[in-house]
């Protein structure tokens, strides 16, 4: 079943994730729908320091948006902050220096955010984490499953009440990949088996596709989405996938054209009035599953998957007070 997901993914991905595929459904978007100004709303961005997340920050800082970079490694943050800030005249453009694998870290800066500022209107999950063998994080969880899962999850759940008080709220999540995988409840963090790299990103995607459709029917004032960026020229994936990198070449996409759906989902008014919860391609609703491929998850193994994150998260929080004195408040955050 897994070589029919991944030939049938592959032939699809010739077709519609090249940069030929996207300049094929450009011919059909509304040139109106990002004919915006956005002067006065918040967005933050994570992972927005290099490909697809800088190019979203520098579309939405050209229509007037005030963004908040949320990267790991400050001195890229600073250029790219830089380069967006002298591109756009724009100088609402603010970094965070958080790493998306420590639960604990992305849960303060949360709190700490929601503090300080008295609304955000988007939040895009962008940051993602691709390794090649299976190392644990400070958490004691794996390092793809704590950034690509775990971190959005933390964060995420602790802004929502931000969200829900601001005007015209949306959470948008860039999610390629989990075409080929199905939710595995009994292995969340990949600890069964040969460690697959590549496969255990689109298990976490995957993932992330269940998240948003559970937030999406929790959570009505808010606008969820998913989409996916195509086959995009990246550092990450020169650096994480390079045989592909090199065998796709001049095929991929531009950062730009990668970027252009969940610009579309954070700025048009003409998505938000979509259903809530769905998977984006290209500024169109697709299944969050390929044809006769057994990926979906009965309501029970949802349920699993959810109730696994709020105790791995709460654990993961907790554990730090056991062991030292910790800045954390008494009251204990509630991941339901």
């Amino acid at each position: 079943m897994s070589l029919y997901r991944n030939t049938v993914w592959f032939w699809n991905g010739i077709h519609q994730y090249t940069r030929k595929g996207y300049e094929a459904a450009a011919k059909d978007f509304e040139p109106q729908h990002l004919n915006v100004s956005v002067v006065g709303r918040s967005f933050m961005i994570t992972g927005a320091n290099s490909g697809i997340g800088k190019a979203t920050a520098m579309a939405i800082a050209k229509k007037g948006g005030t963004v908040h970079m949320v990267c790991r490694n400050r001195d890229k943050a600073a250029e790219a902050q830089e380069d967006i800030v002298n591109e756009t005249g724009n100088t609402e453009v603010h970094v965070h220096i958080v790493d998306m694998s420590d639960t604990l870290k992305v849960w303060e800066f949360a709190e700490a955010f929601k503090k300080r500022h008295p609304s955000l209107n988007v939040l895009i999950n962008n940051a993602g984490c691709m390794v090649h063998k299976r190392e644990l994080t400070a958490d004691g969880l794996e390092k793809s499953f704590a950034t690509n899962t775990m971190g959005v999850y933390v964060l995420t759940q602790t802004l929502i009440p931000l969200l829900q008080k601001s005007r015209d709220p949306r959470i948008t999540v860039s999610s390629g990949g989990m075409l080929v995988q199905k939710l595995r409840v009994d292995d969340l963090q990949s600890k069964k088996g040969h460690f697959d790299g590549v496969m255990v990103y689109a298990q976490n995607k995957r993932q992330q596709v269940v998240l948003t459709q559970q937030w999406a029917k929790a959570n009505p004032l808010i606008h969820f989405s998913v989409m996916h960026p195509g086959w995009v020229d990246t550092p990450a994936v020169s650096t994480s996938m390079p045989q592909f990198h090199q065998m796709m070449g001049e095929r991929l996409r531009g950062v730009e054209q990668g970027a252009d759906t969940v610009v579309w989902l954070a700025l048009c008014r003409a998505a938000a009035r979509s259903r809530s919860g769905q998977f984006f391609q290209d500024r169109s609703p697709v299944p969050t599953h390929l044809p006769l491929a057994w990926t979906h998850s009965s309501a029970g193994e949802i349920q699993s998957f959810m109730s696994q994150l709020e105790t791995l998260a709460t654990s993961a929080l907790l554990q730090p007070e056991a062991e030292q004195d910790s800045p954390m408040e008494a009251s204990r955050p509630q991941f339901v």
